[in-house]
């Protein structure tokens, strides 16, 4: 008989650099989520991680031509695809 399993959805802070993938949910607190989404993390965007710092926090995302660093635990709120 065959296991079914849930499917363990995506974070944007799991993601390999230079990986193109789409938003497709916001989570967090509501004024985590309120901000993440005036900086233009609405579903159906396209994002890129493009760089870690050293220590791997913060990260720098490519969104809509422009350039934003999120903490690791902010990007870890946001669910995609690839």
């Amino acid at each position: 008989m065959p296991r079914y399993t849930a499917a363990v959805p995506l974070r944007l802070a799991q993601l390999p650099l230079r990986t193109p993938c789409t938003v497709t949910a916001v989570h967090g607190s509501r004024p985590v989520r309120r901000r993440l989404l005036e900086l233009g993390l609405v579903p159906g965007t396209r994002v890129s991680v493009v760089g870690v710092s050293p220590l791997g926090d913060p990260l720098e995302l490519e969104v809509r031509g422009s350039r934003l660093s999120l903490r690791k635990k902010e990007a870890l709120t946001i669910e995609v695809t690839q």
